[in-house]
This record gives C-alpha cells, structure tokens and sequence, in this order.
C-alpha cells in the first residue's frame, strides 16, 4: 500500500487520535475512508462526504425524543 505524507495542524493530529482511539481504529484508517467516499463517482453537490460517514450515528433515539431535546435546548 503507497503511503501519503500530509502536513496537518498539531491540534487537529491530537484530536483525529483521541477520536480515532474511541471509535477504535486509527487514524490512517479515518483518512483512508474519507478519501474513498471524496473519490466515489456521482453528484458531487448530491450529498457531502461527512453524511454518509455520521449516517446511522444516532441510532437508538426517536425523532420524537430529538425533538423534546431540541424544544429544550432552543428555549
């Protein structure tokens, strides 16, 4: 596999580790998929990268409960 050298802020490098640990892969991996979804053939303006990699993130909640939360939030 060919290797990418990327110069990346020092902040955003300790961030993509803490997130990277918490999702239990690693940041190679993180950069590796965003790049792959970047480079899928399509509509560019049909749906950002970043949907498709939090779709499905929220699992679990009702569109009911995301609505009482947010009835609060925006009081």
């Amino acid at each position: 596999m060919p290797k990418l050298t990327l110069s990346v802020d020092e902040k955003v490098v300790r961030g993509a580790k803490r997130y990277a640990a918490a999702q239990k892969t690693s940041v190679s991996q993180l950069v590796e998929r965003y790049l792959a979804l970047l480079s899928e053939p399509g509509d560019v303006a049909s749906e950002p990268p970043v949907l498709k990699l939090l779709r499905g993130s929220a699992r679990g909640g009702s569109a009911e409960a995301h609505r009482r939360h947010l009835s609060r939030k925006y009081r």
